[in-house]
């Protein structure tokens, strides 16, 4: 039997802390052999990115200690390495792709220094030679004009194009062993395609072995060939991708497999991993209810009950300032010349890729932004030029879910504090205590508990910060909200239930929602009409069923072929 190129063996790393010891990864063991990829799936928390950083050699001491084990490379212990030892690995034989990219790259350096960097440690390369090459990787992954793209900063790529970065870098020094942590999370489907595809393309051409991280088991479908389920510190599952896929035997990575959105099928809600077991981690038999697939239109809650919202031709630009004076040159057209009509009651999906327009065209609504031409007609009132106490009045009615809670929270703030504010604000509630038995409710219908009100944002999961953003968008009981990608960086069984949540108190309090998203999958599943957007412009529109079964437009054909198929590639 061939050796792997990478053995870990019952690995133990604890976190020691001024509260204590925490243990992030319990007696694991998995190998990755050669030219193969090995998918680590797990919710955050579950030791996926510890295990990486471990192989690394980069764990944050002397916080983090490998308590016990072995992490054998090439048939050598990692682990009894010196720094400079690992050094000369690390970039080298082993390379690592970072979840995000903003933060990974240097801010202040061309991104084709940051890449020709990797070369002259490593490879000894002279100043131009390395430029030559560092060039040359942004054309191999798809960096469009290479050589002029290499001497932009960061902040002047898209995500998709940072990523890029990150993964020429990673590939520089042509490494044994490629570590991928959540390269495409919260990116647009289409780009998470290419990507996915790049890394394939670029492991078959360098021979590479490969460990891909997600919270995703449709992604790893696309390109592992085998998998590892973590969960809460512990492999609870690994076997062969088609294996998984076609009898998964433990309860969570039935869970996982389960509750990401279908477009094949239309539950009235998603299933959940606590539907498959529960907290002692014993698998629970699965109610026959909970599998009953809906039709959206039969059910009474989704019935219009007159038009909401109206938007008519709709536009709004930003201004491109230039000269020695500043003066404007030219606009951009982040929405143009935008119609469309919500019904009470319902939800209306935007999809579409980042820069399309859509979360502009939602704040606009909402008047965060000013819209440069057209009308936002509100239950029967043209809203379009209000301004003063008639806006705050009805800014009672509009709120909005944004994309990053954990920006969109006040740090300095109790949670509490944050769910009482815009009672404050708009002057409800005639005391202290009556505010707070207010913010004591929502806790509950977002199924957080009371004691939490005394707790700051950081001291929360991303999945129940976005609970106390959905808590705090109800203090005022709005008729409308705006959800903006309020789920993208969402694990899924996470996601799922957020989804649920949504849909129960918009059943609760005969909400109307405007639900932003790339994820057509997810959009699908929550919306009643689907509104395909494409450089500021609405493309295609109709309902979400006819929308996704029967598209008429090549570009929402392109996001719908996009989506992973959740099936493996074996297949």
């Amino acid at each position: 039997m061939t050796t792997p190129l990478l053995s870990v063996k019952n690995l133990t790393v604890d976190f020691h802390t001024q509260e204590g010891v925490t243990r992030a990864v319990n007696n694991i063991s998995f190998d990755i052999p050669a030219g193969k990829t090995v998918g680590i799936v797990g919710e955050s928390g579950s030791g996926k990115s510890v295990t990486s950083l471990a192989v690394m050699g980069l764990l944050q001491k002397p916080a983090g200690k490998v308590e016990s084990g072995q992490i054998l490379f090439n048939g050598n212990d990692l682990l009894l390495n010196n720094e400079d030892q690992m050094r000369k690995i690390r970039g080298n034989e082993i390379s690592m792709i970072f979840q995000e990219p903003m933060t990974s790259l240097n801010p202040v350096f061309k991104v084709g220094a940051q890449i020709a960097e990797v070369l002259t440690i490593h490879k000894n390369m002279n100043k131009k030679q390395a430029w030559d090459r560092a060039v040359d990787l942004m054309n191999q992954v798809g960096i469009p004009s290479p050589a002029q793209s290499a001497h932009k900063y960061p902040h002047e790529m898209s995500g998709g194009q940072k990523q890029r970065v990150m993964i020429a870098m990673a590939i520089a020094n042509e490494p044994k062993l490629l570590i991928a942590d959540e390269p495409t999370t919260a990116l647009d489907v289409t780009i998470q395609k290419q990507v996915i595809e790049l890394m394939m393309n670029l492991q078959q051409q360098y021979k590479m072995s490969m460990m891909f991280i997600t919270h995703d088991l449709g992604v790893i479908g696309d390109l592992a060939d085998d998998v590892v389920v973590m969960y809460r510190s512990n492999i609870v599952e690994q076997n062969h991708v088609k294996s998984i896929y076609e009898g998964a035997k433990h309860p969570y990575t039935k869970g996982l497999l389960a509750c990401r959105p279908n477009l094949g099928a239309n539950p009235r809600r998603l299933l959940t991993v606590s539907d498959f077991m529960n907290e002692e981690g014993k698998e629970l038999v699965v109610p026959a209810e909970r599998l009953t697939v809906y039709d959206k239109e039969l059910i009474p809650s989704h019935q219009g009950e007159g038009t909401l919202l109206e938007i008519k031709n709709l536009t709004t630009n930003f201004p491109i300032k230039g000269g020695l004076f500043g003066r404007t040159i030219d606009h951009v057209h982040a929405v143009n010349d935008v119609s469309f009509k919500i019904q009470k009651g319902k939800t209306f999906g935007l999809v579409g890729e980042s820069g399309c327009g859509k979360t502009t065209l939602g704040r606009t609504i909402l008047r965060l932004i000013e819209p440069s031409a057209g009308n936002i007609i509100y239950n029967g009132q043209d809203i379009t030029n209000i301004y003063g106490e008639e806006l705050r009045l009805l800014r009672r009615k509009m709120q909005i879910i944004f994309q990053d809670p954990y920006s969109s929270l006040n740090p300095r703030m109790t949670v509490g504090e944050i769910l009482a504010e815009p009672l404050i604000i708009h002057g409800i509630g005639n005391s202290k205590a009556a505010r707070l038995d207010m913010a004591k409710e929502l806790m509950d219908k977002v199924g957080l508990k009371v004691m939490h009100l005394n707790r700051y944002p950081h001291e929360f999961s991303g999945g129940q910060r976005q609970r106390i953003c959905i808590a705090r968008a109800l203090m005022l009981r709005p008729e409308f909200v705006v959800c903006d990608e309020s789920v993208s960086a969402l694990d899924v069984s996470i996601q799922a239930q957020v989804l649920n949540l949504l849909l129960d108190l918009q059943d609760e309090f005969k909400l109307t929602y405007i639900f932003i998203s790339h994820d057509l999958s997810v959009v699908n599943f929550i919306s009643d009409e689907v509104a395909v957007m494409y450089g500021g412009k609405i493309v295609e529109m109709g309902a979400a069923s006819k929308i996704y079964q029967n598209p008429s437009m090549e570009y929402t054909k392109s996001l719908l072929s996009a989506i992973p198929k959740g099936q493996p590639k074996h297949f």
